[in-house]
This record gives structure tokens, sequence and C-alpha cells, in this order.
């Protein structure tokens, strides 16, 4: 009789070990490792991160090092193929597993291109994250986009460029990757370099639930309850005449002064009026009714923005960065804040906005 081989997910491997062995041979922490990564993003298999394709039966191969196993092994060269691309497009319903992490290729990998070009090298625990971590444009893709255009006109040839999400590793890596748009004459800060013990992703992330093990910020920052208080900078960078919040408050407030200029920009520059829905596609929609929000009937591929301009774009795209990493005040928040602080003095270069109050780290 043949045999048959079947081929297994690493977590059902996992719990199926860990229920044929007697209870004094487990690991203590197998059942709770399973449970953490099962209720975590990494293998959640009902997540649009891994069911977007599955009408289409794959995922292409510009998506799947980071939404399916096998293309996340695909890029390693854990397959047998050549490392750091992926050269076929990967199955549907395989989250990012065990092997993703804890196959030779990904235990060994140490350095990660970026958008922009450029490799970066000693991530030790933080590359497997930062492949998947980092976005998919940079201050090249907008640059390259706008260029020999008139900053306030509309363009037709324009459309949003979206980061993608969850930038941590952009924001982090700051000017030595150019995550977010860099305007010209400006400087920006570089990596954020944490305290030894909470420089690595790992370090402050439960590496199966992705939850932020926040015993150790409390511990260094003492005085605070809540890790949200936490700062270091002590700057009114939003302008509002506050500076005993967290630096995570400053980001905020900057974040919301931008988009209120975005919009006014667009109703005065563009004569077309804007709006953003943070979670549906591509973000930026025309503000059919001029009441400042986006609605569901406005928020449909049909209804996305369509009146850029260069000086427009740039700034929605810093916009976009922002929104798209919730960690950035403790990622990089200098960088934070500089990428919206520029974008507000740009935008006031053509409107009027007042910028008087802030302060640009």
């Amino acid at each position: 009789m043949p045999i048959t081989r079947v081929s297994l997910p690493v977590s059902v491997v996992l719990l199926c070990i860990s229920a044929v062995l007697p209870a004094s041979a487990q690991e203590p922490t197998l059942s709770d490792i399973t449970e953490a990564w099962l209720n975590g993003p990494h293998g959640d298999y009902r997540s649009p991160s891994y069911t977007h394709w599955n009408e289409d039966g794959e995922v292409p191969t510009a998506c799947a090092a980071c939404h399916s196993e096998t293309g996340f092994l695909d890029w390693l060269g854990a397959d047998g193929s050549a490392a750091l691309s992926v050269d076929h497009p990967a199955t549907i319903n395989t989250v990012i597993g065990c092997a993703s992490c804890h196959v030779s290729a990904a235990e060994t990998l140490d350095a990660v291109p970026f958008p922009a070009g450029m490799t970066v090298s000693g991530l030790g625990d933080s590359a497997t994250c930062t492949v998947c971590h980092q976005g998919r444009t940079s201050t090249d893709t907008v640059a390259g986009a706008t260029a020999d255009l008139d900053p306030d006109t509309v363009s037709g040839d324009l459309t949003f460029i979206n980061v993608h999400y969850g930038v941590a590793a952009a924001v982090m890596h700051g000017a030595e990757v150019r995550g977010g748009y860099h305007y010209d004459g400006r400087s920006y800060a570089g990596r954020f370099v944490h305290v030894p013990s909470a420089n690595t992703c790992v370090a402050c992330h439960e590496p199966h639930s992705g939850e932020v093990e926040v015993e150790g910020c409390l511990t260094c920052h003492q005085g605070v309850a809540d890790i949200g208080a936490i700062r270091t900078r002590h700057a009114d960078f939003d302008g509002d005449g506050i500076s005993d919040g967290g630096i995570g408050d400053e980001i905020g407030g900057l974040h919301a002064k931008l988009y209120d200029a975005i919009q006014a920009y667009a109703r005065q520059m563009a004569d077309a009026p804007i709006g953003y829905s943070y979670d549906r596609y591509p973000y930026f929609f025309a503000d059919t009714d001029g009441d400042g929000q986006i609605g569901g009937d406005e928020a449909v591929f049909p209804n996305r923005y369509a009146s850029w301009t260069p000086r427009l774009l740039k700034a929605a795209y810093n916009y976009q960065v922002v929104a798209k990493d919730a960690g950035a005040w403790v990622h990089n928040p200098a960088y934070a804040l500089q990428l919206l602080h520029d974008s507000l003095i740009d935008l006031s270069g053509a409107v009027e906005i007042d910028t008087s109050g802030l302060t640009r780290p």
C-alpha cells in the first residue's frame, strides 16, 4: 500500500505533541506559547491579512512574504530558493507560523533591505520583525511621483501613496531608512536607541502574542502608572499650551492639527474637500457633502480622493505614516514629531495655518 505524506502546519504539530506527551514531560510554557500565538495577530487565520486573497486562490509574490508562511520561507530562502526575494505566489490560509521565525535562515538573519534601497544590518532578534514592519514606500517614492510638478497644481497623474501598515521598523530607524517623507533642507532623527534591555522588538513585545510587556517600562519610568504618560521630552510640540501629558499626547495633538491643515488646504487650493478613513482603503476620500467627516457611503473606492497636488500628497503621506504606527511615541517620538511638524510648516506656505506655538524637536 502506498504511503501518503501529509504536510501539517507547525502549529498543529505542536498541539499534537502537547496532547500526547505526559504532563511531566511537557515544557511548562508550550501551551501558553501556542495559545498566545493563536490569539495574537500572527496566528489569526480569520484576519484579512491572511484571507484577503482567498478568492484568488494564491497570495501574489508582492504580498506573499508577509501574508503567508510559505511566502516568508520563500523570502528567507529556507525553501531552497534564492534569499531576499519571493519567487512564487504563496498558498492561502497560511499565517505567520512557528517555522517563519524558528528555521535557521530566520534565526541567523541579521540584515534586512528597506524600500529606499539601503540594507540595515546588526538587527539581531529584530530582523524577522523588520522584514514585514517596514512599510513599502519611502521619501524616494513620494519624491519620484512629485518631481517637476508645480507644488500647488492638481495633477491627474498623482494618486495617494500608502506607506502600508504596521510600519514600526521604518519609524524606529527614522532618517536611516527614510520611511517618512523628508522635506528638503530639514534634518531628521535617526534610529531611536532605547536602553540595552529594551532595544529590540522582542524585548518590549511578547514574541508570540505581540503584546507589550509594560512591567519593564514602568520599572525604569517610575512615577507613572500608565505607559502612555511617559515622556522624556518636555517641550510643547503641538502648541496647545499643555506639556504635562505623555509624549504620545504631543504626537496626537500635532497629528490632529495636520489633519485640519490638510482639509483646509484641500478646500482652498484644490477646491475639493478631503477626508480620511483609518480602515478603509485608500484612506483619503472626497468629502462629497463637505461636512468634514467621511461617512460609510463616502468611504468607497470609487470616491477615492483624486485632486492631489504635490504639496497635499506629501503631507497626507506623512499623516498616514504616523497613523499606521500606533507606537510611534515609543518607537521614535522625535521622528514622528518632525514629520508632522514639517508637513504643517509646508502647508502653511500655501494656506493660512497658525504655526506660531509649534516646537520642532
